[in-house]
């Protein structure tokens, strides 16, 4: 199995603040590789890096062995091949579902317009949110938001898909509507990197847990191995301390 994404000793720093500390790791095709760890411990920049928001310090990147941390990388390019779901939704308030779905195939990948909303209309019938194709954000719940922002990062059909704390800005009724997407997602084949405080999903979708502190893996497995039975202390008092705050 060919490994889509591969990190190779990444450091990030802000200012004397290292984030990330020679940082390696590897995602094979069709698997999901789940990031925990604390607030601060490095997860969303990790992300963010991946998808060339941040520049790295030193190390390489590498998106189907191709260096996407090359200077003379064009970004936009690597960007079609990613596809990024945030906390905070990021839908356009001014835009419709439709619309926010279609715009980065019609503007970023010179999909014809019709083409682009057959796509966007079959996904929202996919996933239970056909009826809104016409809304606008504002009007949906935050679970629909947040299952919209997901279905615009798949209309471009990404190489990878990278989700970051997808829940976290959710009331915990709607969690499941969310994660139920990412549950069929997993069940396509759809290679993903997602960080999460939820260990019961990780459990659930998770080929590959890291365990991540100040920029470190310091742990790594399957979800049988670092949720239930992890070998490092830290670990152990990160998952006791997830564990006593009831999303375990």
């Amino acid at each position: 199995m060919s490994n889509v994404l591969e990190l190779q000793n990444v450091r990030k720093a802000f200012g004397s603040e290292v984030v990330l500390n020679n940082l390696s790791l590897q995602v094979p095709e069709h698997t999901a590789t789940v990031l925990i760890g604390a607030s601060g411990s490095g997860k969303s920049t990790l992300l963010r890096c991946i998808n060339l928001l941040e520049t790295i310090d030193d190390g390489q990147i590498f998106l189907d062995g191709l260096e996407i941390t090359d200077p003379v990388i064009k970004v936009d390019e690597i960007r079609r091949k990613l596809g990024m779901v945030f906390q905070s939704f990021n839908l356009f308030p001014h835009k419709t579902v439709l619309e926010n779905i279609t715009l980065a195939p019609v503007k970023v990948q010179n999909k014809d317009v019709e083409e682009a909303r057959d796509i966007a209309k079959k996904l929202l019938s996919r996933f239970d949110l056909a009826d809104k194709a016409d809304q606008y954000p504002d009007r949906l719940s935050g679970g629909q938001q947040q299952r919209v922002a997901i279905i615009r990062s798949l209309a471009v059909n990404p190489r990878l898909l990278l989700l970051d704390e997808i829940t976290s800005a959710l009331d915990p009724v709607l969690v499941n509507e969310v994660l139920s997407i990412v549950r069929d997602l997993k069940q396509d084949g759809m290679t993903m990197v997602l960080a999460t405080h939820e260990m019961g999903f990780a459990t659930q979708v998770a080929d590959e847990v890291c365990f991540l502190e100040s920029g470190n893996i310091l742990e790594r497995g399957s979800a049988e191995q670092v949720l239930k039975n992890p070998t490092n202390p830290k670990t152990q008092e990160f998952l006791k301390r997830v564990h006593q705050a009831g999303r375990l």
